[in-house]
């Protein structure tokens, strides 16, 4: 009787080389997808206070999007690792958020929002693990690091050229202008990702087997991959990567506006496109080093930068210096930006379950962030913002000891890596 086959991690294979005109659509799909996710950010508050909502109920419709969002990334997940199409799945996802987006723009009432915020945000929660796990189809698990690099430059350069155009779009003309150009704006994305080959994509691969569909064993079950202990630990240092980071840029903004009313917009934006370039910029070689150096030292780096970040932000009160300040934020971002899905397809690849593994560590992010905004805006009313920041910058360097005392390095070594 043959022995029945491993289900642990198993060794990746050389993956072969998908065309460029795949890899080309991914970046474009990926640039796009963030061009129209941008439309949902602030602009959902702007468009709703214009048709004379209160307060309460855009706060309402904000945070029903926000616990769908958490409830949904393990399903999400689970969904992507049993398709047999990311593509599809992914295409009809873009084609749910569009139809959100004409009913935000179409029908402002209450019951259409809800709904629309509902489906906004489920679908959200399937197209970030199907990036991943189509980029991972693509090139296989020894190229994936340069791989997410590259997809974090392009989301940076989507998020940074929508919140241009989205803006001046909401200036000249209307908010509720900036609904229908979301909607438009899906005509790009699923162009783009028409290019992407399907035969270019290892089913198998993409799922987190190591070998072709045919071949590979039957996937892991849920509770033997939450028992990964290196999964549990990363889970936890992106909880506290959250915890710190999530309430520093709007408790700063508030501390900005309080400083200088009249440059507080201003410096808000620069605040947010000065990371953003930095990821743009340093995300391709975040990637390489990831390679180079291993997982732990640029997780070390992320974490640092976040708690010098967080104490700088507590004595700093030129606001046009917080912004140069802002620079350790991108150094986080770039970080985490390739090193979320990087660690997991690491510590998941083998078990068939690389989505739902995505989802779980999302789970732990949304968690972190909420329990951020709640927690620092509190000890900010009771002690003062800078002794929140220094409590920010304190859970911080929690995740720095997490990271060098217990998390284990998760890079693979192969002697096809230095070939690629």
């Amino acid at each position: 009787m043959a022995p029945e086959p491993d289900s642990g991690p198993q060794e990746p294979r050389r993956a072969p080389e998908p065309s460029k005109e795949s890899l080309r659509g991914l970046d474009w799909f990926i640039f796009f997808l963030a061009d129209v996710q941008t439309g949902f950010g602030p602009f959902v508050a702007v468009y709703l206070t214009t048709q004379k909502w209160t307060q309460v109920e855009i706060g309402f419709v904000l945070s029903i999007g926000g616990v769908v969002a958490l409830l949904g990334q393990i399903p999400g997940g689970a969904i992507i690792d049993a398709a047999r199409s990311t593509r599809l799945v992914a295409g009809a996802a873009v084609c749910t958020i569009a139809c959100c987006a004409l009913a935000y723009a179409a029908l402002p009432i209450f019951p259409v929002v809800v709904t629309a915020a509902t489906l906004h945000a489920m679908a959200s929660c399937v197209l970030g693990p199907a990036i991943a796990a189509i980029s991972l189809g693509l090139v296989g698990p020894l190229k994936i690091s340069e791989r997410l690099g590259r997809n974090a430059r392009f989301a940076s350069l989507g998020n940074g050229v929508a919140a241009a155009v989205m803006g001046t779009i909401g200036y000249l003309l209307s908010s509720r202008a900036v609904f229908i150009v979301t909607f438009l704006l899906a005509i790009p994305v699923l162009y783009a990702l028409s290019r992407i080959r399907h035969r270019e994509i290892d089913a198998a691969q993409a799922h987190g087997n190591a070998g072709r569909q045919t071949e590979s064993p039957k996937p892991i079950r849920f509770r033997d991959l939450v028992r990964q202990k290196p999964l549990l630990i990363f889970a936890c240092a992106v909880l506290l990567l959250q915890l710190a980071n999530a309430a520093m840029l709007p408790l700063m903004a508030g501390v900005v506006t309080t400083r200088s009313a009249d440059w507080a917009p201003a410096l808000i934006a620069f605040c947010i496109v000065v990371p953003q370039a930095f990821v743009a910029a340093t995300s391709p070689t975040v990637g390489r080093k990831a390679q180079q150096w291993g997982r732990r030292p640029l997780l070390l780096i992320a974490f640092a930068s976040l708690a010098v970040r967080g104490l700088l932000f507590a004595v700093v009160t030129d606001p046009f210096l917080l912004v140069a300040v802002q620079i350790f934020d991108g150094i986080t971002a770039a970080v985490f930006a390739v090193m979320i899905p990087l660690i997991v397809s690491d510590i998941a690849f083998g078990s068939g379950r690389f989505s739902l593994a995505q989802g779980i560590v999302g789970t732990a992010t949304g968690i972190g962030a909420s329990l951020s905004t709640v927690t620092a805006g509190y000890v900010a009313d009771k002690l003062g913002a800078p002794v929140a920041f220094v409590g920010l910058a304190g859970v911080a360097a929690l995740g720095v000891l997490l990271i060098w005392l217990v998390m284990p390095e998760t890079r693979r070594d192969h002697g096809q890596e230095a070939d690629a």
